[in-house]
């Protein structure tokens, strides 16, 4: 950069010009700069629509060029600044948790409809003697788990993951955005969880295959393998999910999970195989199948249900 004493909107333009031109289709350049800008000042979005004018001193405007060299070497913004909005959370992330993404908003959003429409006496009655049990299967940065347990206060929410160190940033996200109806558990995936059943389970396990191309390219470089690709083509962790649900489910809970868009058709099929009733994909923003609801039916009492499934 010049000697020249530079704007809040003259480097908010650099930047944006620059990753558009190294990074291209891989990102939305003015929103990265955006937040880059945002966390090297330290101040809200309001305050750089407010002071487009006020002029950076040197420090500033280095400081936030760095941040920007960052970006353009593929660092995802999450990671750059330590933090992601997820829900109504603001959530802390590392290189150790994989970085909570819009999509999955839609899978807490239908997790909440189920809950609140279990009618069970479980829920209604007396919420303080028997809270509604939620398990949230590799929980990451604690994303969906914590915002469950933000909307659902009475509820007791398990979280549970394989990585001790993603573990730990969930628990920090916890205390950060003040949530105490949870609980977290070193698990692969329902291994050392005690013996018992949930109202519902979510999960957004890894589902990329192991030779997806799209691995190597964008943010996904950055972030943890273990949470992003799985065996047996991308299946492998789904299916795990799937099986501890049908075992761990109370009759009537919900399992709702997030999947690739074009695995749902095999989704569907996996879960049919189990004792569930009335599964359901959903499509998330972009028009791509991305979430599938069920609701557990034991003992075979499913085949009694008119059971859909709605693209």
């Amino acid at each position: 950069m010049s000697n020249k004493a530079l704007t809040i909107s003259e480097v908010l333009l650099s930047a944006t010009d620059q990753i558009e031109q190294v990074l291209r289709t891989e990102t939305e350049a003015g929103v990265d700069a955006r937040f880059l800008l945002q966390h090297s000042l330290q101040k809200p979005y309001s305050y750089l629509l407010t002071w487009p004018e006020k002029v950076l001193s040197k420090a500033e405007a280095d400081n936030f060029f760095t941040l920007v060299q960052r970006r353009l070497s593929g660092e995802p913004v999450a990671y750059i600044t330590g933090h992601r909005e997820f829900w109504t959370l603001d959530l802390k992330v590392t290189p150790d948790t994989l970085i909570p993404r819009s999509e999955t908003e839609l899978l807490v959003e239908i997790a909440l409809n189920k809950l609140k429409n279990l009618g069970s006496k479980t829920f209604t009655d007396n919420p303080e003697k028997n809270p509604v049990s939620i398990l949230d299967l590799g929980t990451g940065s604690g994303a969906i788990a914590l915002a469950l347990a933000s909307e659902m206060k009475s509820a007791q929410v398990l979280a549970t993951d394989f990585s001790a160190s993603a573990l730990n940033i969930a628990r920090e996200n916890a205390e950060l955005n003040h949530i105490s109806n949870i609980l977290f558990l070193q698990s692969d995936w329902g291994k050392s969880i005690p013996e018992q059943q949930f109202n519902l389970i979510a999960s957004n396990p890894p589902y990329v295959a192991e030779n997806d191309p799209h691995l190597q390219k964008g943010d996904l470089r950055f972030e943890p393998a273990g949470a992003l690709w799985a065996d047996k083509n991308g299946f492998a962790a789904i299916n795990q999910v799937i099986n501890y649900a049908g075992e761990h489910l109370h009759p009537g809970g919900w399992l709702v999970i997030e999947h690739g868009f074009e695995q749902a058709e095999t989704v569907r099929q996996m879960i049919n195989k189990n004792n569930f009733c009335m599964v359901s994909t959903h499509k998330d923003l972009a028009g791509h199948e991305r979430i599938t609801s069920a609701c557990f039916e034991p003992g075979g009492s499913h085949k009694k249900l008119r059971c859909e499934n709605v693209s």
